[in-house]
C-alpha cells in the first residue's frame, strides 16, 4: 500500500501530479483542518493563491469518524441517508450534531478569515483540496460551496480516496484528480506515517505565510 510520511509530502506530489494546470491560474482551496497543509504544498508548487472552503463534518453520535453528512459556509447541507438509515439517527439526533458542528463551523470561518479574507473566485478556476476522501460528504459540500462562491470550473483533488467516493464526486466536480484509490477503505489516517490532529494555529499559519508569499510574487512582477 502507497503510504505517504505526512500531509507535506503528500502535498508536493499531489502537486506534482497537478501540474499541468499552472498554466491556467487556478486557486488552490484547502478544506480544513488537515487538507489545508496539503493544500498549502500544491499552491506552492503551481504558484497559485492559497484560501479555504470551511466545511464540517456531520459525525453520526458515539462513532464521530463515520460521516452522516456535512455543513459548509453559505447553509450548505450534505445528508448521507444511508447512513442515517443504516445507523438508526432520528431527525432530533440529526438536528443536535448538525447545530453543535453549525457554531463550530462559525467560529473556524471567523478564525480563518482573520488570517486570510476570503478570494474572489468568480469566473475562476478552483482546485479544491483535502488530506483524504471517505464518504465524500464534506468534498461534496465544499464543491457546493466553491460554486456557491462563483467558481467557473471545480476540480477536486486528494493523495488517496475512497474508491466507492469516486462516481458521485465525478459528478458533482468537474475533475476529480487522485495519487492512490482503495477499498476496502478503514479510513484515511491509514495511508499516512504521521497523521497527528492539526490545531487552527497552524492552519492560520500556512494561510499567513501563503498570503504573504503571493504578495511578494505580485511585488515581484510590479
Amino acid at each position: 500500500m502507497d503510504r505517504f510520511a505526512d500531509r507535506r509530502e503528500a502535498g508536493w506530489r499531489l502537486a506534482g501530479r497537478l501540474a499541468t494546470m499552472r498554466p491556467l491560474a487556478p486557486v488552490v482551496l484547502g478544506i480544513p483542518r488537515g487538507g489545508v497543509l496539503v493544500a498549502a504544498e500544491v499552491a506552492s508548487g503551481l504558484g497559485a493563491p492559497l484560501d479555504v472552503v470551511v466545511v464540517r463534518k456531520l459525525g453520526v453520535p458515539m462513532r464521530p469518524q463515520l460521516a452522516m453528512g456535512a455543513i459548509g459556509e453559505g447553509d450548505v447541507l450534505v445528508t448521507e441517508d444511508r447512513v442515517v438509515r443504516s445507523a438508526g439517527i432520528s431527525q432530533a439526533a440529526f438536528d443536535a450534531v448538525r447545530e453543535a458542528e453549525h457554531e463550530r463551523l462559525r467560529t473556524l470561518v471567523r478564525t480563518l478569515r482573520d488570517a486570510r479574507p476570503a478570494e474572489d473566485l468568480t469566473g475562476r478556476l478552483c482546485i479544491l483540496v483535502d488530506d483524504g476522501i471517505a464518504t465524500g460528504s464534506t468534498s461534496l459540500a465544499a464543491i457546493r460551496v466553491a460554486r456557491s462562491r462563483g467558481a467557473a470550473r471545480v476540480v477536486l483533488a486528494a493523495p488517496v480516496i475512497a474508491s466507492s467516493a469516486i462516481p458521485r464526486l465525478e459528478a458533482a466536480a468537474d475533475e476529480v484528480i487522485w495519487l492512490v484509490a482503495d477499498e476496502p477503505f478503514a479510513g484515511v489516517g491509514q495511508f499516512y506515517e504521521n497523521f497527528d490532529q492539526v490545531p487552527d494555529t497552524v492552519v492560520v499559519d500556512c494561510l499567513r505565510i501563503a498570503t504573504s508569499r503571493t504578495r511578494d510574487d505580485l511585488d515581484d512582477e510590479d
